[in-house]
């Protein structure tokens, strides 16, 4: 769905309602899952997705993770309109709350087996488990977990999110229009990296079946492989 096709669907909800919903609306509870009923659209109910391959889901991330890319997004370090505008003149205490809201949601898992082939997603395990030592390319579980459920308080899960979607970030960090509080740690990896290896690494992580209950690790005192801003 295109920026032009998201506007649309919002302008068009709001003239469509009818005067007994528009009533309703404009008693609605004063709840935070009320007030983010424009995320709905993108990122499903309480955060939890939907079949767009280009939208991930919020739920159950760390808090301090979606804060920092509300805060990217509103200050235009991550360029996306419909966000970039949305939270535009939202201030630091909303859009903690924000964060906090999507990060008590339970994430329902899906998982859409893989079209890659066998020696695509051979190389992809190998960066997300080994890195590429060679490029001082870390593994992605030395940051993101051996289960790859995240980490508090910044670094998300890379499990459910579809392989275009972990490609198009990726590629993002690499010609900077994704970035991130220095050190920008994801910058300096994704630079590392050809576009081969991303689809590669994209592609295996994407072909994980997720389970029950992703829950980020705690913070705690590990030592990372790369000095990251988002964890500071």
């Amino acid at each position: 769905m295109g920026v032009q096709q998201i506007w649309a669907t919002l302008i068009l909800g709001f003239i469509m309602l009818p005067p007994a919903a528009m009533a309703e609306q404009a008693t609605a509870p004063d709840t935070m899952e009320a007030r983010v009923q424009a995320c709905v659209i993108c990122h499903g109910e309480n955060g939890r997705g939907v079949e767009n391959v280009y939208f991930p889901h919020l739920a159950g991330k760390p808090a301090g993770y979606l804060y920092h890319q509300l805060v990217a997004f509103r200050d235009g370090r991550r360029r996306y309109a419909p966000m970039n505008y949305l939270l535009a003149y939202l201030p630091d205490e909303y859009l903690q709350k924000m964060a906090d809201y999507y990060a008590s949601q339970n994430f329902r898992p899906t998982h859409t087996p893989s079209t890659a082939s066998a020696q695509v997603l051979q190389l992809g395990q190998k960066i997300a488990t080994q890195g590429i030592p060679t490029k001082q390319v870390p593994a992605c579980m030395a940051c993101h977990g051996q289960k790859l459920t995240g980490r508090e308080p910044g670094i998300p899960s890379l499990l459910g999110l579809r392989s275009d979607y972990i490609s198009a970030q990726l590629g993002a960090w690499r010609y900077g229009t994704r970035t991130a509080i220095a050190p920008d740690c994801m910058q300096l990896v994704a630079s590392r990296l050809t576009e081969s290896e991303v689809s590669a690494v994209s592609a295996w992580l994407a072909s994980l079946e997720v389970p029950a209950a992703v829950t980020p690790l705690k913070a705690d005192q590990t030592r990372l492989p790369l000095e990251c801003g988002s964890q500071k």
